[in-house]
């Protein structure tokens, strides 16, 4: 319980800092989409005002020259003076002075929007800068974020990792007692109960000879042979299951060839062998871990897939091996954990143990294709 409940609070820290983080780059984001928008805005207005400058100088130096050109005029009014009328002098010193005047304003807005501009050019850096800024934080953000997400993905992955081989070291445990009540039942159910039957009818056989019917003692002894023989069965079937002897003395090859030979006819299943490569002894450990990744991944598609056709294929590369076990059965989710993927856990610490990789491909409705790649070394 208090397992579980740390997982959900570290789940809920983990999520927290990522959607704060996250929060914090679309706010970045914001800001640096807003300066950006006042920064056309901006760079709109400084040409309309730069425009505004320009036609202003224009018109201030046309109305220069005419202010001059009014100042002699006025200059010359008021040297011949006796020469011009009262209304003509009245004109020259009016139009003087509206001229003079409108060149002082027209000076003043000029003045004016260059302040402006100037103002305008300065804010235009500042918000180049916090552009920039922003760009490069928001860029930061996204590269602590991706940091965020990959190691907490990874300490989750730890994490899970942890749960599961705790889960499948339980599972070994009951897998291994189960075991050991299947071998004691059918030891119990088989072998057992027919030496007690052989103990019990060898006694009725001393009964029978005894009283002198050697023909009904013969007829004993048969029945005896034969259930001698069944027990022999019996017993060399518990220890194929355990530990086919084939494996140490003919090797991997023989050994996967009898075992499909007999599942097929005993499950009634098309079941296809392929071999790759050289046929060859490999090292002791080799052969045990590729006769139990191929009984693993056999039995998985005959129990769970519902199958009705089974390849295998086994290649024998120089410095590599290769398993493949294809069915056409029903399919799973290989994203989705249940009880029966407890087997897929064992085949992966097996071939990890190995240094190797399994790959699972599976569809539902469309079958189930186990990929093992083991490196191989003959010493």
């Amino acid at each position: 319980m208090a397992v579980k409940f740390s997982e959900k609070a570290l789940d809920h820290v983990i999520n927290e800092m990522i959607n704060v983080v996250d929060h914090s780059k679309d706010e970045v984001f914001n800001i640096s989409e807003g300066a950006r928008s006042e920064y056309e805005r901006l760079l709109v207005e400084l040409k309309e005002t730069k425009e505004k400058v320009i036609k202003h100088i224009e018109n201030g130096d046309k109305l220069d020259q005419k202010v001059r050109f009014s100042r002699q005029r006025l200059a010359e009014v008021s040297k011949y003076f006796d020469r011009y009328s009262e209304e003509e002098i009245r004109q020259v010193y009016e139009n003087t002075h509206k001229m003079q005047t409108k060149l002082a304003i027209l000076r003043q807005e000029e003045k004016i929007l260059r302040d402006k501009r100037d103002d305008l050019e300065r804010r235009l850096i500042n918000l180049s800068k916090t552009i920039e800024r922003a760009e490069g934080l928001a860029s930061k953000i996204t590269v602590v974020l991706n940091y965020l997400q990959d190691d907490f993905q990874q300490v989750n992955e730890m994490i899970e990792d942890a749960k599961e081989k705790q889960e499948f070291g339980l599972k070994i445990i009951e897998a291994q007692e189960d075991e050991r009540r299947k071998i004691s039942r059918e030891i119990h159910d088989g072998p057992a109960q027919m030496l007690a039957n052989i103990l019990l009818r060898s006694e009725i056989i001393g009964k029978i000879y005894q009283q002198g019917d050697a023909k009904k003692a013969l007829d004993e002894m048969r029945s005896i042979r034969e259930m001698v023989r069944s027990s022999l069965y019996e017993v060399r079937r518990i220890i194929y299951d355990l530990r086919p002897m084939a494996l140490d003395d003919l090797g991997l090859i023989p050994t996967i060839k009898k075992y499909i030979s007999s599942v097929s006819e005993y499950q009634q299943l098309d079941i296809g062998f392929v071999l790759l490569g050289e046929e060859k002894r490999l090292n002791q450990k080799y052969e045990i871990a590729f006769f139990r990744l191929m009984q693993e991944a056999l039995q998985n598609a005959i129990k769970h897939a519902e199958a009705s056709s089974i390849q295998v294929k086994l290649e024998i590369g120089e410095n590599q091996l290769t398993l493949i076990v294809k069915d056409n059965g029903k399919g799973f989710d290989p994203g989705i954990k249940s009880d029966k993927s407890f087997g897929l856990i064992g085949m992966k610490e097996r071939v990890e143990i190995l240094d190797g990789k399994l790959t699972i491909q599976s569809v539902i409705g469309k079958g189930t294709t186990i990929s093992i790649q083991v490196p191989y070394n003959a010493t």
